[in-house]
């Protein structure tokens, strides 16, 4: 099993931009494709972005594309979530997870995640 932790959420305008950073414990971590949820009030958990092991492949929800950049860095356990132009519909929980056969496994306490119009 592999601890999630998020950090870098936080309360910005309309237009802003916020780093996310997912540091995970372990020394498998470049083993794991890694990936991107995000939970608004009242609605289900969704998908925003993946990223695989090696940080070849990219692959993002046509909400945030063009918009969030997922990357990784495997020397540091860590995967971010760079999100631009940000809009008040992306306010929301955002947790990172392992993804095992695309399916999250190991999950993230979230990161809150506010944008004012």
């Amino acid at each position: 099993q592999v601890q999630l932790v998020e950090s870098g959420g936080g309360l910005v305008q309309a237009g802003g931009s916020l780093r996310l950073s997912c540091a995970a414990s372990g020394r498998t971590f470049s083993s794991y494709a890694m990936g991107w949820f995000r939970q608004a009030p009242g609605k289900e958990r969704e998908f925003v972005s993946s990223i695989s092991g090696s940080g070849a492949y990219t692959y993002y929800a046509d909400s945030v594309k063009g918009r969030f950049t997922i990357s990784r860095d495997n020397a540091k356990n860590t995967v971010y979530l760079q999100m631009n132009s940000l809009k008040p519909e992306d306010t929301a929980v955002y947790y990172c997870a392992t993804l095992v056969a695309n399916i999250p496994r190991d999950w993230g306490q979230g990161t809150q995640v506010t944008v004012s119009s």
